[in-house]
């Protein structure tokens, strides 16, 4: 395992002492916690499982949906929908309060996508989303020819018209996030190890971006990889990694990791205050409470 010696500035964010607290365990890999404020619950993802799950205070774990189309990221709009990333259908759907769903976007220029993985949505609506093809791989999805040559992130219009590629050179782009005034994306490389940033524009379109992180990992899913990925309200990025959920500064300085018992597929902010991380962490699901909130997105009220 990578040493890590966590700073000063690590502390500020994680307070000494803080411990990783299990919720749950058992499952097959977990992924794509979004905290939802009102109704005060957590939904993650069983991947493999294909089952949806839900975590609160009084009830512990219990199942929200099965199946979930084998489904991945899931983040909320301010409207209160939901947008999830199925793995299964190869499309990025919306889910209503109500639980009817609909199909925002399953093709480009007439082909597939391969697999939705993980989706944000910026302040005016528009939607970012990871393509990899994982969800076109035993357990993790579906095995089955793709249509794509490649693996791409896209923008799309809440709507589901307008899509836009925006970057087709990574070998599986995977966790992205913004900066807190949304003039970065960072999105990373899970086989590369690596996170790239990119300027994002007034019209949502991004440059060519640079180098911002490398050497998560070695590209082996059993030593831990970046794949989730998420900033906090100084611009800090969380990215799992090998050990845990590794901490880099807007500087790109590693400030340190959180120690996690397992391999984390993915975490999030949630609680009253927007402190408790939440962490999706293969077979287990836990929480730590930190000194810092989540970057504060549209439908974090």
């Amino acid at each position: 395992m990578t040493n890590i010696s966590n700073t000063n500035k690590f502390y500020e964010l994680v307070p000494h002492g803080a411990k990783v607290e299990r919720l749950g365990t058992g499952f097959t890999f977990t992924e794509g916690p979004v905290w939802n404020h009102a109704g005060k619950f957590l939904l993650f993802s069983d991947m493999p499982g294909d089952v949806r799950r839900r975590w609160d205070a009084k009830h512990g774990v219990t199942e929200a949906k099965r199946p979930s189309n084998k489904a991945n990221g899931l983040t909320y709009e301010k409207s209160g929908d939901m947008l999830v990333c199925e793995h299964a259908s190869s499309s990025l759907v919306r889910q209503h309060p109500d639980g009817s769903v609909e199909t925002v976007v399953s093709h480009f220029q007439g082909k597939e996508l391969n697999s939705p993985n993980d989706v944000i949505v910026k302040s005016d609506n528009t939607i970012y989303f990871s393509d990899p093809s994982y969800g076109r791989m035993p357990v993790f999805g579906v095995e089955r020819e793709r249509d794509l040559a490649f693996n791409g992130v896209y923008r799309v219009d809440p709507n589901g018209e307008n899509i836009k590629l925006l970057v087709d050179d990574f070998e599986q782009p995977n966790g992205l996030c913004f900066s807190p005034d949304e003039s970065l994306l960072y999105i990373n490389d899970s086989p590369r190890g690596l996170i790239r940033v990119f300027n994002v524009a007034k019209d949502g379109s991004i440059d060519k971006g640079s180098l911002f992180f490398e050497k998560i990992g070695d590209g082996g899913i059993e030593g831990g990889i970046p794949d989730g990925m998420k900033c906090d309200e100084h611009g800090n990025i969380f990215v799992t990694g090998p050990g845990g959920i590794w901490v880099i500064s807007p500087k790109a300085e590693l400030l340190g990791r959180i120690d996690v018992p397992e391999n984390v597929g993915n975490l999030n902010w949630g609680g009253d205050d927007w402190k408790s991380l939440f962490i999706c962490a293969s077979t287990s699901l836990y929480k730590i409470n930190l000194s810092v909130s989540g970057n504060r997105l549209s439908y974090m009220v």
